[in-house]
């Protein structure tokens, strides 16, 4: 078993409502995600709880060296290895709720595209809600919003709520189909328009 799905099983012990999964994303689910990036162009890409960094391999395979690739981790231990498997991503220890802050320390206007990583369906409506208010405040008003769910949880409440919120916030919400080479298997939203 490679390091960083140790280090994942034991943070999800530690605290399976952060960690939320007790193994990282499947290739075929990130390769999903960060299709949504710009193919050319020198895009802002803000990530947020990459993890051990499943998406943010894909994320940098997809920028090939172009782009400013932000990845917010609130989990310490997730970014000490992130910051030394992928030396050319800023890597910073926050909260994703305050991404607009990161972007104005760094002097970025705004992201072109917000990756996300986080449990939306085990996330209050509050959280929720103050969450995707970041995301509001940082994303350009052509920018795309990729999250992820969990097929087995779609039908909770938390989970329907979560995409009664992307659609109040943005003109087009894309669901993928189902990538079922994941475990669990999932599905991906792609946002765009920003209301």
């Amino acid at each position: 078993m490679r390091d960083e799905h140790r280090l994942f099983i034991s943070e999800f012990l530690r605290n399976p409502l952060r960690t939320a999964s007790v193994i990282p994303s499947s290739a075929k689910v990130a390769e999903r995600m960060a299709a949504a990036l710009p193919g050319e162009g020198d895009p802002v890409v803000v990530e947020l709880g990459p993890g051990t960094g499943a998406f943010t391999t894909a994320i940098q395979n997809r920028l090939s060296g172009r782009g400013l690739h932000l990845a917010v981790e609130l989990n310490d231990r997730f970014a000490a290895l992130l910051r030394k498997r992928f030396p050319a991503v800023d890597v910073t220890v926050a909260d994703a709720v305050h991404v607009r802050r990161l972007l104005d320390e760094r002097e970025l206007k705004c992201a072109d595209a917000v990756i996300s990583g986080l449990p939306y369906a085990l996330f209050s409506q509050d959280l929720q809600h103050r969450l995707m208010g970041a995301v509001r405040d940082s994303l350009a008003p052509d920018g795309t919003f990729v999250a992820y769910a969990y097929v087995h949880a779609c039908w909770a409440p938390p989970a329907r709520r979560f995409g009664q919120v992307l659609k109040a916030m943005f003109g087009e919400v894309a669901v993928s189909g189902v990538v079922w080479a994941n475990l669990p298997p999932a599905f991906v939203y792609t946002a765009t328009r920003l209301r």
